[in-house]
């Protein structure tokens, strides 16, 4: 049942630059959304599926799931018992630097395959997780970079986005300028298309092909990632809700929780920031 279902996402001080979850769900179903970071996610119980982009994979124990930044996906149980999993968000610049130091890699250093069957791999993740909670920085430092480093040999490699040379890719991230720029007030796709000199299916097919999801999808992760910096700046959820465009904190409540997998307050206590306030006390998710 859901009411089974448990969730803490947290920061570790000594490691700054990275987020962790550690979390089971059953019932659980991640949107369409992305991350700013990287995702590192070690399953030690059950099976999660999800898309990565337009391909459904799963991942059980002893494997990893790993999503580059600024990648579309989604994510819920493969099995009918859910899964358990212990997940790392190692901001760009640390995966860069690792890539670096370790194979000499120097660019946009990413993964080529979202399913890693490692084991040992998985051990490590968990590892940082159990160093952080015994507050034992030194190594979950170092397992961190093994992790990645291990991980950047068997499945890494620069990874370079290619500049929109089409039309439509240029329709596309022109699009995706004003939406950010117009974020609390967004036109309407017929009005954002007739604008960009363009229909507004032309314009959804363009999009999709460019970010993995239609605009109105894109908007809604794009309000979820914006209010996580609210969040950590100490914004009260109901301001960030209404600074991103959001109708009002449930309507925020209800997407953070689909994205980050727990609910803004909660994101924020566990955090450590100041001025949360709106759900329960334990950080569990209030459900889609």
């Amino acid at each position: 049942m859901a009411s089974e279902e448990r969730a803490r996402y947290w920061q570790y001080s000594e490691l700054p630059g990275v987020d962790l979850l550690h979390a089971h769900y059953i019932r659980k179903a991640f949107a369409r959304h992305t991350h700013e970071t990287f995702v590192f996610a070690a399953i030690t119980e059950g099976v999660e599926a999800f898309h990565y982009r337009d391909e459904l994979v799963h991942a059980g124990p002893g494997q990893i799931a790993l999503v580059n930044p600024d990648t579309s996906h989604t994510g819920h149980a493969g099995v009918p018992e859910g899964w358990t999993y212990r997940t790392i968000y190692p901001d760009a610049e640390i995966v860069r630097s690792i890539a670096a130091d370790t194979l000499a890699l120097r660019g946009s250093a990413g993964f080529t395959t979202p399913v890693v069957d490692d084991p040992y791999a998985a051990r490590l993740v968990v590892g940082v997780h159990r160093a952080a909670e015994e507050g034992n920085a030194l190594a979950a430092d170092s397992l961190l970079r093994l992790v990645t480093a291990r991980m950047l040999r068997s499945h890494g490699g620069l990874i370079t986005p290619l500049p929109p040379r089409s039309a439509g890719a240029r329709r596309a991230a022109r699009a995706r300028a004003v939406l950010e720029e117009r974020m609390a007030e967004p036109p309407t796709l017929e009005r954002l298309a007739a604008d960009l000199g363009t229909s507004p299916f032309a314009l959804l097919r363009a999009f999709r092909s460019a970010y993995g999801m239609p605009p109105h999808t894109w908007l809604t992760d794009a309000r979820v990632r914006r209010a996580r910096r609210l969040l950590d700046a100490g914004t009260p959820p109901a301001d960030a809700a209404a600074a991103v465009g959001f109708t009002d904190q449930s309507h925020l409540n209800r997407h953070f929780t689909r994205s980050v997998g727990v609910p803004p307050g909660a994101y924020q206590r566990a955090r450590g920031v100041r001025g949360s306030g709106g759900e329960g006390a334990r950080g569990e998710p209030n459900g889609p």
